[in-house]
């Protein structure tokens, strides 16, 4: 199985544009304040607050997630958006064989999703893991991605038993 999420990410340029509006738009309303001799309190800047904290949260949450299942290995793949097709940037890879998938667990928040896999290890004792940004996964991919994860894992524990 192989699927990606470049098609509902392509809305994130939009906020960040909206966003920067929105800032720079306030920004002008708080020096014509300024000009009129109007005292100017917290409410003034509480917009640049929301709109800051709003652009931190989209930054965190936009980027692009990469799965493959198909042959012999599993592979993961985080990428940044904006600036993705010049350059990689904010790149979270993972390729591994299916034998060592230890387990993984899927957390979804509403607002925020990832999926946590821990890689077992020949030279450490315990498993590694790894945290993919899945935000922006249809329902329908995600359902998809954890029924192939379960799937190896179930045939990783028939083949320990065999």
């Amino acid at each position: 199985m192989r699927f990606t999420n470049k098609n509902e990410v392509k809305i994130i340029p939009s906020i960040y544009i909206v966003l920067v509006a929105v800032f720079v738009t306030n920004i002008f309303v708080n020096i014509e304040l300024m000009s009129n001799e109007e005292p100017i309190g917290f409410s003034h800047y509480l917009p640049n607050i929301v709109t800051i904290l709003i652009g931190l949260y989209v930054h965190r949450i936009g980027q692009t997630f990469d799965f493959d299942s198909d042959g012999e290995t599993l592979n993961f793949k985080n990428n940044g958006v904006f600036f993705s097709k010049f350059m990689e940037y904010r790149v979270k890879k993972a390729e591994f064989p299916k034998r060592k998938l230890g387990k993984f667990r899927f957390s979804d928040y509403g607002i925020y999703s990832s999926l946590t896999i821990s890689i077992k290890s020949r030279r450490r004792s315990g498993f590694k893991k790894y945290t993919f940004n899945t935000t922006f996964l249809s329902r329908k991919k995600k359902k998809g991605m954890i029924a192939s994860l379960q799937k190896v894992l179930e045939y990783n524990a028939n083949k320990a038993t065999a």
